[in-house]
């Protein structure tokens, strides 16, 4: 049996190769093993990873495409860790995940724990004894929550498909509990003409047993920083620089920048933005600077501006260094492995997303 081990710290002898020689050692391994391996790449990552990847997407793009790899040994995810946790869940049992660097987390995501999340749950179901309630998890999330939405009848979603999503648990259920992204939720729920006034960000301190048993979406208090970075008034600046500009924008955004922005989409639907807009336009992006530089050279009939610079550092771990590193040591090096009992629960939950 081959040995497993967790090791974020690259050895000097691979911090020592050029890029052109890190590069012809990953094509050679992708030769070597053909069908076998596939790496998949997160939009987020830089443009030499992405080059190198067999499979690019968002969230939701990745967590299907992970999916359908049927005939891989070998899963190598570039992304971050909750990114590849969801693909070891959805993984067969003789497949492998491994993530380049075992430290590459995502902030968001950890703003909710399980252990918070129980508590609050019991909270509110205590004080709402008659509605029927459902936990919404975005993907941007531990394994551990996922498993919990699973054993609740719950449901895990993706920015581009959160509408759906919610529109789905509302026909069948009288209230959300959404964690952990506040905006991607606020920004749903009020798209789908949701009043502010049914919508509660949780805090136990704050908010009376009439305000929580009255809500129809209470929001966890988390929120991405690369996503919050912008403002109302990057918008408007903007704006005054280039009058004839059309934005965009995540919706891990606060509301006030969603509301200020011409459309906002996930990261999928912001490529698809910018492909269908005519030659000539300029398009100010918020999101993650290397997803903005790529379209802006993949476009050059197009000015393609970043609303803010806003850089993802966890994104940015994974490189051509620990890359190649990874594909030396196949099956063996820095091994995705959530447990059979968290992954049978998760599974639930991401498969319900997964048939909408």
């Amino acid at each position: 049996m081959m040995k497993k081990k967790m090791n974020p710290i690259l050895p000097d002898e691979y911090r020592m190769i050029d890029d052109f020689e890190l590069k012809n050692r990953i094509i050679e391994k992708k030769e070597q093993y053909s069908s076998r391996l596939v790496i998949l790449g997160h939009h987020y990552q830089r443009d030499s990873v992405i080059e190198l990847a067999d499979l690019t997407g968002d969230s939701l793009e990745l967590c299907q495409k992970a999916a359908r790899q049927r005939k891989a040994d070998f899963i190598v995810f570039c992304g971050v860790q909750f990114m590849a946790e969801s693909a070891d869940i959805l993984s067969e049992e003789n497949q492998i995940v491994q993530i380049p660097d075992p430290l590459a987390g995502c902030p968001l995501a950890d703003f909710a724990n399980i252990e918070g999340v129980e508590y609050a749950w019991q909270k509110i179901t205590d004080i709402c004894k008659d509605q029927k309630i459902i936990p919404i998890t975005y993907i941007n999330s531990d394994a551990e929550l996922k498993a919990f939405c699973g054993r609740h009848e719950g449901i895990t979603c993706t920015s581009s498909n959160a509408a759906k999503v919610v529109k789905w648990a509302l026909e069948r259920f009288d209230k959300i509990f959404f964690f952990p992204d506040q905006h991607l939720g606020r920004n749903t729920a009020s798209a789908m003409g949701i009043s502010s006034k049914q919508i509660l960000l949780w805090n136990e301190d704050n908010l009376s047993d009439e305000e929580i048993d009255g809500a129809k979406v209470i929001l966890w208090n988390g929120y991405c920083h690369v996503h919050t970075a912008f403002t109302p008034e990057h918008v408007q600046k903007t704006r005054s620089q280039f009058p004839d500009v059309k934005i965009i924008v995540h919706p891990e955004s606060s509301k006030e920048v969603v509301d200020a922005s011409d459309a906002s989409g996930s990261t999928g639907q912001i490529i698809q933005y910018v492909e269908n807009a005519p030659a000539g336009s300029t398009i100010a992006i918020g999101t993650e600077t290397n997803l903005v530089n790529r379209l802006n050279q993949m476009y050059p009939d197009k000015k393609i501006i970043p609303l803010v610079r806003s850089f993802c550092p966890n994104m940015f771990k994974i490189n051509l260094n620990n890359l190649c590193w990874t594909l030396d040591n196949l099956g063996t090096l820095n091994v995705v492995e959530v447990s059979d009992a968290i992954k049978h629960d998760a599974k639930i939950a991401l498969n319900r997303m997964l048939a909408l």
